[in-house]
């Protein structure tokens, strides 16, 4: 079963006026990460929001795919990170772009994949192999649409089993941009090496007395086969020391 749904977080920001490279510094330097919200018909917003919040939902997966309310001064609006720019030596967040979600325009973005329930599979606990054939799917969908991630449950999944595209329940206006063809996203494969079942412990036990049995009927009568650590006889015999050759005189 495949499910795909949408979420949100929320940014606090401020309004900016500064257009100088010294005074987005002094932003950042104040802990503080410059930003802009472009799209739709309206103009294109400077921002800044604040570097420890920021970096907090950059940590959270799938920052990129995911729809953010923003409070701009009192004000909200949803928005899509387009963009994060990194600097290169601290590797800090220096810069955001975020899309402004406008209802009925469509973007195209990749969606990342998730599986969950691996310990209530039956093939996976006989050994199977999960095998991933794509981590994200491109989706093309309104704005307002956009899924934050599809769900695949390995519940009761056997060896054998696949998931395509098909699978995904996805709204009307929701569609992947690779058409025409049914897709993998994964399978679930048998093991290249079975593992041999565990023998109990009484049948462990019960061989190593038909050993014993077998070691004493070969012998001969009257006759205990050779334990470790006892010596057949003559094994302790050395051989003849031989004589030295006379000396000539």
């Amino acid at each position: 079963m495949l499910k795909a749904y949408v979420f949100m977080n929320s940014l606090e920001a401020n309004i900016r006026k500064n257009k100088t490279k010294g005074e987005l510094n002094a932003i950042r330097n104040n802990d503080e990460v410059p930003a802009i919200i472009y799209g739709g018909k309206k103009q294109n917003e400077k921002i800044s929001v604040s570097k420890k919040t920021l970096k907090s939902s950059i940590d959270k997966e799938n920052f990129l795919s995911s729809i953010i309310t923003l409070n701009v001064d009192g004000k909200s609006q949803n928005v899509l990170p387009r963009e994060v720019i990194y600097d290169v030596l601290s590797d800090e967040p220096i810069h955001v772009d975020f899309l402004r979600i406008v209802p009925g325009i469509k973007i195209k973005i990749e969606i990342p994949v998730e599986f969950i329930n691996h310990e209530n599979s039956p093939g996976l606990k006989r050994g199977g192999v999960l095998n991933i054939v794509r981590r994200k799917v491109e989706l093309s969908c309104p704005s307002e649409k956009i899924p934050e991630k599809l769900t695949i449950d390995l519940e009761g999944v056997d060896i054998g089993e696949s998931f395509k595209i098909s699978s995904v329940k996805l709204d009307p206006d929701v569609v992947p941009t690779i058409q025409g063809r049914d897709f993998v996203i994964a399978t679930l494969a048998a093991p290249t090496v079975m593992k041999e079942p565990e023998k109990p412990a009484e049948a462990e036990a019960a061989e190593g007395e038909e050993g014993a049995e077998g070691a004493e009927a070969a012998a001969p009568d009257g006759e205990k086969p050779a334990t470790e650590g006892e010596k057949k006889e003559g094994d302790g015999k050395k051989p003849d020391d031989k004589k030295p050759a006379e000396e000539k005189k």
